[in-house]
């Protein structure tokens, strides 16, 4: 078959079926999600096959994995379907997204480092305002390469905390927020009120700390220690970042992570927060994003309401009157 003939038989839709099937990795979730009978999207699924010579989708355990070659179709179909969508979609720009009435799937990986409030008002949030939305949260981790992710057009937006964020994303700071420690009231340093807190008392402590987001690399904390040549004593870390708190206060361990945080637990355990000896910069928080998604009007959406929780959470924070000198 000539080049031209292969081209003559692709229609958007098909290229719609490809990238659908490839994102969902599923045919029975790619049907439900293009509005068309399982047996449709296979059949287009079949003329995929004949026209890529390679088989897409294969039988990966219990469920369905893209090949290697899927993999490296989906953002030139990403950037086809966006293409169509600027030469024909005008009717649709102009009246914009319509959360209201939305029905589509929105795939969020997000830390839980931020606040503990956090995903679960952005959860309601968005119920409210686009309650035909699918949302899918799933964790930052080590394990886990949000870059590669978002590059396939598996994940729409990723949230969490770094010094230096990929050069290669788009990026929306969310907040900033002070560095300080929580220790639990029956830490020698809570009952001294923080006074003779020293960098060599600090330093000598036994820590508590989350696994780094980056395999193989130190987090944001001990990154800007070693920046100044200091190193602290990590006696446990912890993959559950909502658990420290617990862990601070039925023991003498201190984190070193944002007020914001620290601030929520106040109130629930026998905690209290001191400022950290160590000069660290703010905790910048951010949302990050791919080209694939930049122009979407329903990411757009996406990015404003997260940004809008953020606010709303910090404005709301309690007043930080047990922060000791």
């Amino acid at each position: 078959m000539s080049l031209r003939a292969a081209f003559d038989k692709i229609e958007l839709q098909l290229v719609r079926v490809l990238h659908t099937v490839i994102t969902e990795r599923s045919v029975s979730r790619a049907a439900m999600r293009l509005h068309m009978t399982q047996p449709a999207v296979s059949a287009q699924l079949k003329r995929l096959r004949a026209l890529t010579g390679d088989a897409l989708l294969v039988r990966s355990g219990a469920g369905m994995a893209p090949t290697a070659t899927a993999l490296e179709l989906l953002a030139p179909a990403q950037r086809l379907l966006q293409d169509a969508d600027e030469l024909f979609g005008e009717r649709r720009r102009k009246s914009g997204f319509d959360p209201s009435t939305a029905s589509l799937r929105l795939r969020v990986a997000a830390s839980d480092y931020l606040d503990p409030l956090f995903l679960p008002e952005l959860v309601a949030h968005l119920q409210r305002l686009s309650p035909g939305v699918q949302l899918d949260l799933q964790p930052l981790s080590a394990a886990y390469d949000y870059r590669a992710s978002l590059a396939r057009g598996e994940v729409d937006l990723v949230i969490g905390n770094w010094l230096e964020p990929p050069a290669e994303l788009h990026l929306g700071r969310l907040l900033s927020d002070e560095v300080v420690c929580l220790v639990s009231d029956k830490h020698p340093l809570a009952r001294a009120n923080g006074r003779g807190f020293t960098v060599d008392k600090y330093l000598a402590c036994q820590h508590l700390a989350p696994m780094p987001l980056g395999a193989g690399l130190p987090g944001v904390i001990d990154q800007h220690l070693a920046s100044l040549g200091l190193s602290r004593n990590i006696a446990v870390r912890s993959a559950y970042f909502g658990q420290l708190p617990q862990m601070v206060a039925d023991s003498l361990l201190v984190l070193t992570t944002g007020r914001l945080f620290c601030s929520r637990y106040l109130d629930q355990l026998p905690v209290k927060v001191l400022r950290c000896p160590v000069a660290f910069p703010p905790m910048a928080y951010y949302q990050l994003w791919h080209e694939l998604t930049h122009q979407s009007a329903a990411m757009r959406w996406l990015r404003e309401q997260v940004r809008e929780v953020a606010r709303s959470l910090v404005a709301r924070a309690p007043l930080a009157a047990r922060v000791r000198d």
